[in-house]
């Protein structure tokens, strides 16, 4: 059951940040909904469309803003806001522009919402989750990415359709980094407890000689939809949904959510993504799943990624 009392602050007003705020309005998430963002126009044209149709929804209160001021008290704080990546400009020049607005953002709402939990939704998700745990001076576990969630939902789609069964009945993870490194865990993968290479019922199966396909085809989703519409919002706004029922309904559920690694799986110092436990207090883990050696060795590899992304970025050390 929703907590009516609860307080959403969407910072970013844009296509994602409006999804955000729709997705969790449909779900009855919040008694409030704060729209935040310093174009005025465009926060106070979202924050009508999304009142005109409230009547439609479960009763919420839906406030835009150009003023981080509103977000005061919030219960979870959801950045969306960034620039998008131009032509000519390298990811790493984006990830330094992204870096500063996060900071400019984040730190002023941190002012009045300081017992708020934080998801970093804007990309790059995992090198932006480590900076904000910096700069914010917040413990690890409530500030976190949104990670593989949605990269996993793709997964679990495609793997159903496939094999013609239930999404609720493929239980496989992307892992490592929200982008081009990510990984499958494939040796955990299984269709309602049967591993995914032992899996063959009415013929339907899938040889691991395909796997590397599969997971180029998650990957490489968001780029085909961005090419044909300009952006991705809908399945982020969605995923995001989802990770804020597990943080205001505190129901400690497993989602492969961006966390500050201490360790685990021989990774420290980065954020990536691996199954954490997601609740009121924020993020619990990463849990450590008992991987073959190529699943290992694969989520090492896209650490090591985001390592040379932080390092390049003169990112500062987060404490654990």
């Amino acid at each position: 059951m929703a907590d009516r009392t609860a307080k959403i602050a969407v910072c970013g007003a844009g296509s994602v940040g409006s999804t955000v705020a729709y997705a969790a309005l449909l779900r009855g998430l919040a008694g409030e909904i704060v729209l935040f963002d310093i174009a005025t126009s465009l926060v106070n044209a979202q924050a009508i469309d999304l009142n005109d149709g409230a009547a439609f929804a479960p009763p919420t209160t839906i406030v835009g803003s150009d003023d981080p001021a509103a977000c005061a008290g919030a219960d979870i704080v959801v950045m969306t806001a960034g620039a998008r990546q131009r032509p000519g400009q390298t990811r790493l020049d984006l990830a330094e522009e992204n870096v500063g607005i996060t900071r400019s953002v984040l730190g002023a709402v941190r002012e009045v919402a300081p017992d708020a939990i934080y998801l970093v939704i804007t990309n790059p998700c995992d090198v932006l989750t480590y900076a904000a745990i910096g700069f914010l001076d917040l413990p690890p576990g409530r500030v976190f990415g949104s990670g593989t969630v949605l990269d996993t939902a793709r997964l679990r789609y495609l793997l159903s359709q496939r094999l013609h069964v239930s999404t609720r009945s493929v239980h496989a993870l992307v892992a490592g980094e929200h982008g081009d490194s990510e990984i499958v865990l494939w040796s955990s993968a299984n269709i309602g407890g049967v591993p995914l290479g032992a899996y063959d019922v009415e013929g339907r199966s899938i040889d691991p000689s395909e796997y590397d396909a599969i997971r180029e085809t998650v990957a490489n989703s968001a780029y085909k939809v961005i090419e044909g519409k300009g952006a991705t919002n809908y399945a982020i706004g969605l995923a995001t949904a989802d990770i804020m029922s597990a943080v205001l309904r505190d129901e400690h559920r497993f989602l492969p959510v961006s966390t500050l690694f201490t360790g685990q799986y021989g990774i420290s110092d980065v954020c990536l993504s691996a199954p954490c436990v997601v609740r009121r207090a924020g993020v619990a883990g990463p849990a450590e799943l008992p991987l073959d050696g190529t699943d290992l060795a694969g989520l090492q590899a896209s650490a090591q990624t985001l390592r040379k992304q932080i390092d390049l970025l003169g990112l500062p050390a987060v404490a654990a």
